[in-house]
C-alpha cells in the first residue's frame, strides 16, 4: 500500500546535568569545586534518501529519540555527547507540526539535511559559578531539557508535468508508453491507488519528469473518495496534460470531465488550476468511424479559443503522442520559475522554549533558615523592586513558576519560616 502521509513522535537528547564535586586530596583540606560540565543531548535530524518513494517505513515506527547526554564527572570530567539521531524520507516530503499544521521542513530541492530538533545544551559544572563571595557554589546547571515535537510528514511528488484524469481514460497506459515506469494497467472501474512517476527522454538530452495522479472524481477537494489524498501531488507541477477519453468508451463526456476536474482543482487551489494546461484526447483509435461529429474537433472548438491547446492521441498505439510530448516540452522551457519549495512556517529553535539556570533549595540547620540560591535567583533579585507591591508579587510569581515554592515544601517549610535569599530574608507564608 503506498503511504504518503505520516504521523511521528521526535525527541532530541537532553543535556547531561553539570557535577557538584570539590577537589579532595592530600595536603589540599579546602580544594576548590571541580564538577565537570555535562555532555549535549543528540539532535533529530532529517536526510533525504534517494532510494525511498513512500513513507511507509513510518507505519511500523513511530517514536524517534535521540540519545541524552551524560552528566559531569569529579575532577573537571565532561559527560559524554549523545548520540543522533537520523531519520531518512524520501524526496519532497513537508514536515509539519502536527497540531498547528506549520511547516517546518520542506525535503526537497537543495534541502538535503536538516536538523530539526537540536539536543540538549550540556549544563555548567559547579566550577563555573565560584566567586569571591561564593567559593564553594553548591549547585551546578542542569542540561537543558530535551525538545519534542509531534509531526506530519506528507509527501508531495516532485514532477515536472501532472498526468490528470478521470479514472479508466489511459492514464497508466500513456505513462508506461512514454517513460520507463510500469505501472499495474488493466481494465478496471476504479482508480489506480498509487502516484506513479516516470522520465520522458526526448532527441537532444532534453525530457521532463511526469507524475500520473491517481483518477479524480467529482468532490475530490471536499475530500470525497481520494481526493485529497492526491490532490497534494499536482502542488508543485508547472504543467498539466488533461487526458481525456475522446471515444466516450464508456459514455463520459469529455468536455464535461475537463470542467469537473479544473473545478476541484480550482477548489483545492486556485493557482493549480491557473497553470498551463495540455488537453490529451485519447484513444482516438476507438472513434467510431461512422459519426457524423468528429469528438476532437468538439473538443478542440471547446478549448483552443481559451488558449488549451488539444492533441489526439492513441496511448495504445503511441499516435500523436511525439507532438504531444515535445510541445509540453517547449512549455516547459518557456516557464522560468523554480520548483515549488514550501517555506518555513514553524522554527523549533525559537517555537520551543526551555529554560535551565540552576538553582538550590537547602535547610541549615545550625541558623534554622532555608538558604536559596542559584544565578537564576540572583538575576531575579537584581532587576526586581521588592519594595513595590507589584514587584514583590511577580517575584513570587517567579519562585511558584519555578516550582522553588514547591521544593521548600517538600523540606517542610512551615509559615513563619525564615527564607534566605542573598543577604534577603523573608518570612515564608502559604497564600
Amino acid at each position: 500500500m503506498f503511504a504518503d502521509r505520516a504521523k511521528i513522535y521526535i525527541r532530541s537528547g537532553k543535556g547531561g546535568d553539570g557535577h557538584v564535586s570539590f577537589r579532595r586530596e592530600k595536603y589540599v583540606p579546602n580544594g576548590g569545586p571541580d564538577g565537570g560540565d555535562g555532555g549535549n543531548g543528540g539532535s533529530v535530524i532529517f536526510e533525504v534518501d534517494e532510494g525511498l518513494n513512500t513513507l511507509t517505513d513510518f507505519r511500523h515506527i513511530r517514536k524517534y529519540c535521540a540519545q541524552d547526554g551524560e552528566q559531569g564527572g569529579k575532577r573537571n570530567c565532561r559527560g559524554k555527547n549523545g548520540e543522533d539521531i537520523i531519520i531518512k524520507v524520501p524526496e519532497g516530503t513537508v514536515i509539519k507540526e502536527l497540531e498547528s499544521g506549520r511547516i517546518i521542513a520542506d525535503m526537497s530541492g537543495e534541502n538535503r539535511r536538516q536538523i530539526l530538533l537540536s539536543g540538549g545544551k550540556g549544563g555548567n559544572g559547579n566550577q563555573h559559578y565560584a566567586t569571591s563571595t561564593m567559593q564553594a557554589p553548591k549547585y551546578a546547571q542542569p542540561g537543558q531539557p530535551a525538545k519534542e515535537l509531534n509531526l506530519f510528514l506528507e509527501l508531495k511528488v516532485i514532477a515536472d508535468v501532472g498526468l490528470v484524469g478521470f479514472p479508466n481514460v489511459g492514464k497508466s497506459t500513456l505513462l508506461s508508453r512514454v517513460t520507463n515506469a510500469r505501472p499495474k494497467i488493466a481494465n478496471y472501474h476504479f482508480t489506480t491507488l498509487n502516484p506513479n512517476l516516470g522520465v520522458v527522454d526526448l532527441d537532444g538530452g532534453k525530457g521532463f519528469v511526469i507524475a500520473d495522479i491517481p483518477g479524480l472524481i467529482e468532490g475530490a477537494s471536499e475530500g470525497v473518495g481520494l481526493g485529497h489524498e492526491f490532490l497534494r501531488h499536482i502542488e508543485r507541477t508547472k504543467v498539466l496534460i488533461h487526458l481525456v477519453d475522446a471515444a466516450s468508451t464508456e459514455g463520459r463526456d469529455p468536455i464535461e470531465d475537463i470542467y469537473a476536474i479544473n473545478k476541484e482543482l480550482e477548489a483545492y487551489n486556485a493557482d493549480i488550476a491557473h497553470r498551463p494546461q495540455v488537453i490529451a484526447a485519447n484513444k482516438i483509435d476507438a472513434i467510431y468511424a461512422g459519426s457524423d461529429v468528429d469528438p476532437v474537433a468538439k473538443i478542440r472548438g471547446e478549448f483552443e479559443p481559451k488558449g488549451i491547446k488539444v492533441f489526439p492521441i492513441s496511448a495504445v498505439s503511441g499516435q500523436g503522442l511525439k507532438e504531444l510530448l515535445y510541445y509540453v516540452e517547449d512549455l516547459l522551457s518557456q516557464i522560468n520559475e523554480p520548483p515549488t519549495v514550501f517555506e518555513p512556517e514553524f522554527d523549533p529553535d525559537t517555537d520551543i522554549v526551555v529554560g535551565n539556570e540552576p538553582y538550590t533549595v537547602e535547610y541549615d540547620e545550625k541558623k534554622n533558615e532555608y538558604v536559596v540560591e542559584g544565578p537564576r535567583i540572583e538575576k531575579m533579585l537584581g532587576y526586581t523592586n521588592l519594595e513595590s507591591e507589584r514587584g514583590f508579587k511577580f517575584f513570587q510569581e517567579f519562585l511558584k513558576k519555578n516550582e522553588i515554592l514547591d521544593a521548600l515544601e517538600q523540606l517542610g517549610i512551615q509559615e513563619g519560616d525564615t527564607v534566605r535569599m542573598y543577604g534577603l530574608a523573608f518570612s515564608y507564608y502559604r497564600e
